[in-house]
């Protein structure tokens, strides 16, 4: 139909060429060949009284802004919708949360239906694409009513404004425009296709006594090795032998590596529970990291620092590069460090510490009560409510709860040499530790909530940004001094403290344990879901 219309345009203009005549030929724009080869079915007049038995007012300004005429079925983005619609799940989202069956059932019939039915399937499609724009732009779930332990100020999202684009904006970049744009959801993004590109198996288990290592020949081997090679870890061998080889060791290294484990090579308990996680059950979890990017911020700002917990990892970022890397200590289960987003306000140097409610209450008074020499021994001393020191001998196990404890600053205080400091209603903050051999686990949940950093000097001297003032050396001799002093931020810096257990690199997939058991009942809560 395309061609013919145009030909005969070339023919018409040709004819008058010829004859050397003025002739009125009428005009064919693209817009109208394309109107015409698709087909579309007409615009239809919305009565007031079928609007207005919509109860959603966004979908009822949608109409109204288009002059009380259906949108959707005189128009091509109809199809880009419903492809939209067709292909939720590779964005993360469920087809039961969405009407999907009546959409294609009107779709076949779309030249039968009456003006009432086509305006009843347009409201349809409207309301689908409202529902489709909240849950990837702000989500399903409000985090809030999941946790206690989250404080992220919600982005604030005009849903008329973007509804309404679509009436004068490609269709294509409106809906890209909804969907996070951050690295990490697009690499969540691509981790579902890798997932989904594996068989839809059901893996037995692996089961090991004690564990396994370069040079075993034990019959288990085979079972690993063909996990690995599932998994692709492995390359896949013709024939499958018992032996543990350093072909098995590499590859029980890369897997985990993958998986933020210790790359010794030996299958243990935690390469084990790993390796015994089905295809499906890491779909779930990539699932629930895909709702919870869409919780946090658009802007993560033009510099800040951004701590994935479960990696135990900080990364330094500035104009969407990565300019430093560092490992931390996190929160254990039972004192978790929270997600929020807060801003540096200050770092101290060779700071005191006064204890915090929970580490008092569960630590410090249990331990002054089985040796009073605790205090001595972790240089810490004891106020009352008036602010007068009270002695080892004088401290009264009943106003235990209502001292304050401080311990001195120095190499032996638990924040260490420097801590960085910004408003949160959690209390915690970035600091040094007294036990930096704690960076060498792989395992790094071991603090009581805040985030221990390594190489901290070199963080302060990058963060605080003035070689003048505050250099790395200026850094190294104040600290000698157990001096205590404060350092204002000049500038702006973000930190993000986040929690995300999936992601992709490079075409691999990248998986790290569930520290606080965040993902299965995320997912279960997504399932749930109306």
């Amino acid at each position: 139909m395309l061609k013919k219309l145009l030909l005969i345009s070339i023919l018409a203009v040709f004819f008058v060429s010829c004859k050397d005549k003025v002739e009125v030929v009428p005009e064919v724009t693209i817009e109208e060949i394309e109107l015409d080869s698709l087909n579309r079915i007409k615009m239809v007049s919305i009565d007031t009284l079928s609007l207005e038995a919509i109860s959603d007012s966004l979908i009822q300004s949608f109409y109204l802004n288009n002059q009380l005429k259906t949108f959707w079925v005189s128009d091509q983005s109809r199809g880009a919708l419903v492809n939209e619609l067709l292909k939720v799940e590779k964005e993360g989202l469920f087809e039961k949360h969405f009407d999907l069956d009546s959409i294609q059932k009107k779709e076949s019939i779309l030249e039968k239906l009456t003006d009432k039915e086509l305006i009843s399937y347009d409201f349809l499609l409207t309301k689908n694409l409202l529902r489709y724009i909240y849950k990837v732009s702000k989500g399903s779930i409000n985090p809030k009513e999941m946790y206690e332990d989250y404080e992220l100020k919600p982005d604030t999202f005009d849903f008329k404004t973007t509804l309404l684009k679509f009436q004068k904006e490609d269709f294509d970049k409106v809906i890209n425009d909804l969907k996070p744009q951050h690295i990490v959801y697009k690499k969540l993004r691509t981790a579902l296709e890798l997932i989904d590109e594996f068989p839809k198996v059901n893996l037995n288990k692996i089961e090991v006594d004690g564990k396994l290592e370069i040079s075993d020949t034990i019959d288990v081997v085979i079972a690993l090795k063909e996990r690995l090679i599932f998994w692709k870890d492995l390359k896949p061998q013709d024939s499958i032998t018992a032996v543990f080889d350093e072909e098995t060791e590499l590859a029980v290294k890369k897997f985990q590596m993958r998986h933020g484990l210790a790359t010794d090579g030996v299958v243990g308990l935690g390469t084990l529970y790993a390796l015994n996680k089905t295809p499906e059950q890491r779909k779930l979890q990539i699932i629930a990291n895909m709702e919870r990017w869409r919780w946090y911020p658009r802007d993560l700002g033009d510099e800040y620092l951004i701590i994935n917990i479960p990696d135990y990892t900080l990364h330094a970022i500035k104009n969407n590069d990565t300019t430093k890397t560092n490992r931390v200590i996190v929160g254990k289960s039972s004192r978790r460090t929270p997600v929020l987003t807060s801003t540096f306000s200050h770092l101290v140097f060779n700071p005191t510490w006064t204890i915090p409610p929970t580490i008092k209450k569960n630590d410090i008074v249990p331990s002054i009560k089985k040796d009073r020499g605790y205090l001595a021994s972790k240089n810490m001393t004891v106020y009352d409510k008036q602010g007068n020191k009270v002695s080892a001998e004088d401290w009264n196990e009943k106003d235990a709860l209502s001292y304050r404890y401080v311990q001195s600053p120095g190499a032996y205080n638990s924040l260490g040499l420097v801590k960085f400091m910004f408003p949160n209603r959690f209390m915690v903050y970035l600091h040094d530790t007294n036990s930096r051999s704690f960076f060498d686990k792989a395992n790094r949940s071991l603090s009581s909530g805040c985030v221990r950093v390594q190489d901290p000097f070199d963080l302060a001297a990058y963060l605080l940004d003035d070689q003048k003032k505050w250099s790395l050396e200026t850094i190294n001799q104040l600290v000698k001094t157990n001096t205590t002093k404060e350092a204002k931020m000049t500038k702006d810096v973000n930190v993000h403290l986040f929690y995300w257990t999936a992601w992709s690199e490079n075409g691999t997939l990248q998986f790290r344990d569930d520290l606080y058991n965040k993902d299965e009942a995320l997912y279960k809560a997504l399932l749930d879901l109306d």
